[in-house]
């Protein structure tokens, strides 16, 4: 896992945030988010990579994404697991992601423009879920499309504070809950606002 984490590190610092941004690209440095349209942001990179190396990935993980937004943080999960299929609302968002990743290289991204709060059951179960908008509660078809022993990150809480949580699926089927910090995403759309 050392070696793992030290790897996302190191290709996230080599990561280029400002490929993932249409306008603003000169405040792609700095560690906060930027809005992106739509009235939709790009995370604070710190936080990109905190959330990524709490999710654990494996290089077999098959991954949930909640918000694809710019995909900048789908690139970072893609580069570590074997799968990755992500949502997002936003027609124009969507489409912009799919252009960058597919330019980036990647092929083992699924997209899908869609209300993501009730993620994507025909892919399900999912090792890893990563929600990248908050929502007032945790939603329960996510925790029903994680697989045992897998994990989610999602904030949870009001529009203006949430904390950011770790949910683990034990070989029983019950969850394990951990608050990592308070955070501020823009908020889940659709079931669960």
């Amino acid at each position: 896992m050392a070696n793992q984490n030290l790897d996302i590190i190191t290709y996230f610092q080599k990561l280029d945030r400002s490929f993932f941004m249409d306008e603003l690209k000169e405040f792609a440095y700095m560690d906060e988010a930027i809005p992106i349209g739509h009235e939709q942001t790009i995370s604070q990179p710190s936080l990109v990579l905190e959330m990524t190396l709490a999710l654990d990935l494996q290089p077999d993980s098959k991954v949930l994404e909640i918000g694809t937004g710019s995909g900048y943080q789908t690139a970072l999960l893609a580069a570590f697991s074997n799968t990755v299929c992500t949502i997002e609302r936003i027609a124009a968002l969507h489409e912009r992601a799919k252009e960058r990743l597919k330019k980036a290289g990647f092929s083992n991204i699924q997209f899908k423009l869609d209300d993501g709060s009730t993620g994507w059951e025909e892919h399900a179960p999912y090792d890893r879920i990563m929600v990248t908008a908050a929502a007032a509660q945790v939603p329960r078809e996510l925790m029903d499309q994680l697989a045992i022993g897998g994990k989610m990150i999602i904030p949870v809480g009001t529009p203006l504070l949430q904390e950011l949580l770790l949910l683990e699926k034990d070989e029983d089927g019950d969850i394990q809950t951990t608050v990592l910090e308070e955070v501020r995403f823009v908020p889940l759309k659709g079931k669960y606002e």
